[in-house]
Order: C-alpha cells, then structure tokens, then sequence
C-alpha cells in the first residue's frame, strides 16, 4: 500500500499557507508526514503545489517522494490523478492507494494501520471513513481496480463520486472524532486550543 498524502491548495479562505500553520512541535503538514512515515516507511508520496518553494524550506522530506504538481489549482481531484498517475508508474507492484490530507491533524498511526489492517488485495475494495452524519471522506484507500479512475480525476470534489459510485463495495470505519475542517483562522485556533 502507497500513501499519497496531499497538500497541494493555497488556502484561499485561510490567507496564509495551512501546511504551515503551528502543530504540536512542527507544523501541520510536518505532523501529517511524521503519521504516516509511521504506517508506510518507504512508498509515501507527498504533493505539493501552491507554495512549494516556501513550504519545500520548511519541511523535513527524507524518504518521501515529493512531486510538484503545477496544476494544482484544478482542485483536489487533479492532485489526487497526478499522484496516482507517479504511483502507478514508479511503483507497479502497488496493490492500492492510502489517500490522506495535510490538514487532519487527528488521524493517527494506529488509524491508518487499522485501514490497512483490513484491506484485501484482489477484492475491488475500498476503504473510507465517515462521520456521525455519514459524511464520507478521507483518509480512504483504494484497491488498483480504481487506479483508472482516480487518474481522470480533474475538479475540486475529490474522489466522492467514485466512492458513491462504487458504495456496494464501500467499508466504512466510523472516525467522527477524527473529522477535522481547518478552512479557516477561528476553526484552526479551536482545534488548537483543544489539542495542546
């Protein structure tokens, strides 16, 4: 299993990079990257795009491959292909794809394990995780059946519509506790607050 960890957008509503912004001893973006090097230690793949200079400087890298994607102002969904489209091509042996963001703070190691922990290879599975009002989200992992599909991706929805495209095959792990929207200053200050 690859991790694709994105945090390429330019955090418009926000007004300054959210990669940056302080968390525990780091940075969000620093602590999303310290999470999973502990569940994947040598297939994470990290996009960048707005900011890449600025946060590149400031942002320990080591055995992460970090793409560049300059198109990332397409949206979530034009990430998540770019991402996919370097995995499929780097690392062919890759069963599926662990999609995670930069700005979940509250995902954990053990988390992240347990979705791994019950994926099956071959079984056209996806993993996803929801909140108490059934929202469904990230992080979520697909199996390569749908590695096609998440390449043609290209606007700001993510990768929702395959999901609900394919609910029949769909395991959902409860994680309300988990769901974090740091879309703006007076909800990243809250869940600061609540956190250190």
């Amino acid at each position: 299993v690859a991790i694709l960890l994105l945090a390429a957008g330019n955090s418009s509503r926000l007004g300054q990079p959210k990669q940056l912004l302080k968390w525990k001893s780091s940075n969000l973006l620093q602590h999303a990257i310290d999470t999973v090097k502990k569940v994947q230690s040598d297939s994470v793949i990290l996009v960048l795009g707005a900011n890449y200079q600025k946060i590149i400087s400031e942002i320990n890298t080591n055995s992460v491959h970090v793409l560049n994607n300059k198109t990332w102002h397409n949206g979530l969904g034009n990430s998540i292909a770019f991402g996919v489209n370097y995995i499929e091509k780097t690392f062919p042996e890759i069963e599926a794809i662990l999609i995670s963001l930069a700005d979940q703070p509250l995902i954990t190691k053990s988390y992240l394990l347990q979705m791994i922990s019950e994926f099956n290879i071959c079984k056209k599975q996806i993993i996803g995780t929801a909140n108490k009002n059934n929202r469904l989200g990230v992080p979520a992992l697909f199996d390569k059946e749908y590695f096609e599909e998440l390449m043609q991706l290209n606007n700001d929805e993510g990768a929702k519509h395959i999901i609900k495209n394919h609910l029949q095959v769909v395991r959902f792990i409860e994680a309300s506790q988990m769901f974090s929207d740091i879309d703006t200053l007076e909800a990243y200050k809250k869940l600061y607050n609540a956190n250190h």
